[in-house]
């Protein structure tokens, strides 16, 4: 595996993702307008707040060199303070190509995301609704890309996930030193195809990729 790569600032972001200077102004923007809230909203671990770019930023970033081609329309659910789902929508602002949906049910949550879309000036549709709900599911249709960091363990994650899913949608999902064991048990009750990818920013943290979900069949 290769050596773990240092995402410490703006620039090193830019020179490793390779974005331009509007998208890294973006970034900048969620920056300090989370730096912001965190003083009143528990938005992010406090012994975080220090190393945004890598923790945060470039640890949602990394999703996007797995998106399959063409992938237009993506959900993150459970956003939370908006990783990987807003660093996400702010990257692929760049083109416009993209369609961004993130739910979170905490109403202050979803006031910050709100927040952080409209001060960097991007289109994303936030809805602050129940992942579980119909109603959600009514609002969100066909979905390319799911993600999620730091939910639910994978078999409840694919539980509450599965009703986006089509046959063609690849769920791309950032777990801990504990990935494998989750993807073994989580293969109790569904059937898919997974790979497990080295995360960039923690040498024990995985990617999964899982695509094809459906439940199994009992007996």
């Amino acid at each position: 595996m290769a050596p773990l790569k240092r995402i410490d600032a703006p620039e090193s972001f830019q020179a490793e993702f390779g974005i331009s200077r509007e998208t890294l102004d973006r970034l900048t923007t969620y920056a300090q307008i989370l730096t912001r809230w965190q003083a009143t909203i528990n938005l992010v671990a406090p012994s975080t707040l220090g190393d945004i770019w890598n923790r945060h930023f470039a640890d949602s970033a990394q999703l996007w060199r797995f998106r399959p081609p063409n992938a237009r329309n993506w959900l993150d659910i459970g956003s939370g303070a908006g990783f990987p789902g807003l660093v996400l929508a702010i990257i692929g602002a760049e083109t416009g190509a993209t369609h961004h949906i993130l739910i979170e049910s905490d109403a202050r949550k979803a006031a910050f995301l709100r927040e952080v879309a409209r001060a960097t000036g991007i289109t994303v549709d936030i809805l602050c609704m129940r992942i579980e709900n119909s109603e959600t599911r009514a609002k969100v249709k066909s979905v390319d890309c799911l993600t999620a960091r730091a939910l639910a363990p994978l078999p409840r994650l694919l539980e509450m996930s599965a009703p986006y899913f089509t046959s063609a949608t690849l769920g791309l999902f950032l777990k801990g030193k504990d990935a494998a064991a989750e993807v073994e048990q989580a293969a109790q009750a569904w059937q898919f195809d997974c790979e497990l990818k080295p995360s960039m920013t923690d040498a024990d943290a995985r990617i999964v990729l899982l695509n094809a979900l459906k439940p199994k069949r009992e007996g």
